[in-house]
């Protein structure tokens, strides 16, 4: 019974984890796009992302549906990554965090197919990836550095 509540109470910790991670993963989807909106030669839809997050705030039904649009183009593979970070234990935050990347940035290309062949979309890639490396910390944060359906050996 104790195995049983051990494994539900990780499957919370990593739900919990995974809503909080893509709201601030998105949230640094806006500051990394602000940010570099500031910069000489920055393409000018950079300084329409930081004004976006405004008209989300002002209707909250946008800001649900890109919520919702981001946890179901990154849900899978997140959850192939959280289940592969489950089952062997792997409690490192780099890992995660190359595993945030790795899944915001295959969101990215189910929304964007062929997104890689546009030299202009690179740096909408690696903006991408550096919010799910962000994400990933957070997910870390919250259930990863515990990870392991496996409870601990108690040491007496």
């Amino acid at each position: 019974m104790a195995m049983v509540k051990h494994v539900l109470k990780r499957i919370l910790m990593m739900l919990a984890g995974f809503f909080v991670s893509v709201l601030i993963g998105l949230i640094a989807v806006v500051v990394i796009y602000s940010a570099l909106a500031a910069l000489p030669n920055a393409p000018n839809y950079f300084g329409a992302m930081g004004v976006t997050p405004v008209v989300v705030l002002l209707w909250p039904p946008l800001g649900m549906f890109v919520y919702f649009l981001t946890i179901i183009l990154t849900g899978l593979q997140t959850l192939i990554f959280a289940l592969i970070a489950e089952f062997f234990a792997l409690r490192n935050f780099l890992v995660h965090m190359l595993f945030g990347a790795a899944a915001a940035a295959a969101g990215f290309f189910l929304i964007w197919p062929g997104a890689e062949e546009h030299v202009e979309r690179w740096a909408d890639i690696g903006i991408i990836a550096g919010a799910g490396l962000v994400a990933g910390l957070v997910y870390w944060l919250i259930a990863g550095r515990d990870a392991g359906f496996r409870r601990p050996l108690i040491q007496r």
